[in-house]
């Protein structure tokens, strides 16, 4: 490994954002689950977990350009709700699904500083009931169209540059001093070592 792509990985593992993450419930076409992976990657996040209970488990992630974005992120599969749930509880504080009802709040209300997974549903049915019970609350994105309703992996981008905005004002990814246990891990993961550094 050159030195230049030591330095680029290492300076990517400083910015990751372990405290949020992307759950993706029943998402059907391999395309939309890609597109997510490659704005997850865009913003730092590295944990993204795939629910799927009515559909198989994806044999692969869809378009060329997308799937490369799988290799760099921490995918968690899971075919059951309450199981998924559960190792959500571990690590994140709240947990929001995207729904549309007079409870929901708007995507600019939620406070990303704190450690937050946000579900996004099937294309056509949206997030289950079962996942809506489990959760913290629902959230919608505000639009003054006709349509109300954007694709998957849309609703999902702009969900995670609201919570870069956030986190950045926050200084969420300035570096710090010393690597947390997760960056380390990733280090051993990604085979990097600093000693050429």
């Amino acid at each position: 490994m050159t030195n230049e792509r030591r330095a680029r990985l290492l300076s990517v593992i400083a910015k990751r954002q372990f405290d949020l993450a992307i759950v993706l419930e029943n998402v059907f076409d391999p395309h939309n689950v890609s597109a997510v992976m490659r704005s997850c990657d865009a913003v730092g996040v590295q944990d993204i977990y795939i629910l799927n209970t009515k559909i198989p488990r994806h044999r692969k992630w869809g378009f060329r350009s997308g799937a490369s974005a799988a290799k760099w992120l921490s995918i968690h599969q899971f075919d059951n709700v309450e199981a998924c749930f559960a190792a959500l509880r571990t690590r994140y504080k709240k947990i929001f699904t995207t729904h549309l009802n007079q409870e929901a709040v708007e995507l600019h209300e939620i406070d990303f500083t704190e450690r937050v997974a946000m579900v996004f549903g099937n294309e056509h049915a949206g997030v289950s009931d079962e996942a809506r019970a489990l959760a913290d609350g629902n959230f919608h994105i505000p639009q003054v169209g006709i349509i109300k309703s954007l694709n998957i992996s849309v609703a999902c981008a702009v969900t995670l540059y609201e919570a870069y905005r956030q986190k950045s004002i926050a200084g969420h990814y300035l570096p710090t001093e010393a690597d947390s246990p997760l960056q380390r891990a990733l280090k051993n993961q990604w085979g990097v070592d600093t000693n050429g550094i």
